[in-house]
């Protein structure tokens, strides 16, 4: 027999499962699809800015996560020409918003929370979407075990490759030519690294060390790869040996994060973002269909807000199908007008993140290339003079507060 829902979330990701715990505040349930068996845990942490805190707090989630990250007091860049400090910048300071507030956070340990802060049976896993298909103002989704479901709203929160974005008209992200390793390492005694974000740049590379809690570190390096090296993106061994090699002129203690990383805790992939003119003009919803997080706004990591974004995201979208939803408890309103409200809901939501998704990707996009291009003059010219303005950037761009659930305060 055919499932009927009112929300169904393709995909159980940071966006996705941010969507429904949203939804779930509100009082609305919704099923997540996930084409995995369990929680995709890939990346194994994020640094999480002001932008994505304010988000967290909004779903009921800050206060735990903070008990088990460490607060970060600042960042420093590095050259890995000269090996000489070239900004350095304290996020202890008020911004707009409030002050700002920083954080390397476990992916494993916030999906987990999210999956547990929702009701029993709203993921349902090794559910993998193979197509879509209309009918009058429903939405069929045909899984790949043969089932179909039939809901009202459908969000594609599906990743870059997302089957939602490609039905909405999007292409595929573009491929920056850059790609990225990521690992993290544990220490059994703890790390004893200055709760800062440390990065380093020169020789067309970019790295950086970023503690997460007393005995965990996360790390990632991202680089041009010649077609040579796009072979080791396979395998962990070659990948932690290219890095090493890599690293330049840094001290011992860095090199010795990157050799105690165990081979489980390495992986990599290409980095690639959706042109922005795309999301100019693109349908990012159509009747009542949506996409959010990577689905949406796929970016380069050179800001660090792909995951904030994704928090950002399943706040503002709970919060518009909400108040499209909300009239059904008053009034007995089916069919088309239903189907209008909840046109219209998602027609808000895009609205209002198409110009900070654009924002975000284009200045990951404009970072990430100043950041990593080689030669003398760009190394003259990032270390002298843009430095501080990378740094302070971040600072600037987590500035932003997506709101709460609901519109008055709560």
């Amino acid at each position: 027999m055919d499932l009927v829902e009112d929300v169904v979330i393709v995909g159980a990701g940071i966006a996705g499962l941010t969507t429904a715990l949203g939804l779930h505040r509100l009082g609305y349930r919704s099923l997540v699809l996930e084409s995995w068996s369990n929680l995709r845990i890939t990346g194994f942490a994020f640094t999480t800015w002001t932008n994505a805190w304010k988000a967290l707090d909004a779903v009921g989630l800050g206060d735990s996560l903070r008990r088990q990250h460490g607060k970060l007091l600042g960042s420093v860049a590095f050259s890995t020409v000269s090996g000489l400090t070239t900004s350095e910048i304290s996020f202890q300071t008020e911004a707009t918003h409030g002050e700002n507030e920083v954080r390397c956070v476990k992916r494993k340990v916030l999906l987990e929370a999210l999956e547990k802060a929702l009701p029993s049976g709203t993921i349902r896993f090794s559910s993998k979407v193979v197509s879509i298909e209309e009918l009058g103002h429903l939405k069929l989704v045909h899984l790949a075990d043969g089932s179909i479901i039939k809901t009202k709203v459908l969000v594609g929160c599906d990743g870059v490759n997302s089957l939602v974005a490609k039905w909405l008209g999007f292409k595929n992200p573009t491929f920056t030519g850059r790609s990225s390793i990521r690992g993290y390492t544990h220490f059994n005694n703890g790390h004893r690294f200055v709760s800062k974000f440390l990065q380093f740049f020169g020789n067309g590379v970019r790295y950086g060390f970023v503690p997460c809690d007393d005995k965990t570190v996360y790390w990632f390096f991202t680089w041009i790869p010649s077609t040579q090296e796009e072979e080791i993106e396979e395998n962990p061994t070659k990948m932690k040996q290219f890095v090493l090699r890599k690293l330049g002129m840094v001290p011992d203690k860095f090199v010795k994060v990157v050799e105690y990383t165990d081979l489980e805790n390495i992986i990599a992939c290409p980095l690639r973002y959706r042109r922005p003119w795309e999301l100019l003009w693109g349908n990012i919803s159509k009747e009542n269909v949506c996409i959010a997080g990577d689905a949406l706004h796929p970016m380069t990591p050179d800001i660090g807000q792909g995951g904030c974004a994704a928090l950002e995201v399943g706040v503002v979208l709970a919060r518009c199908l909400g108040e499209a939803l909300a009239a059904k408890g008053s009034t007995e309103v089916k069919g088309v007008e239903e189907y209008e409200r909840i046109t219209m809901g998602l027609k808000k939501y895009a609205e209002e993140r198409r110009r900070r998704s654009i924002e975000l990707i284009t200045t990951a996009y404009i970072v990430g290339f100043i950041q990593q291009s080689d030669g003398k003059v760009m190394n003259l010219l990032r270390d002298k003079l843009f430095s501080s303005y990378l740094a302070s950037s971040r600072l600037r761009i987590a500035n932003f507060d997506c709101g709460n659930l609901l519109k008055r305060s709560i």
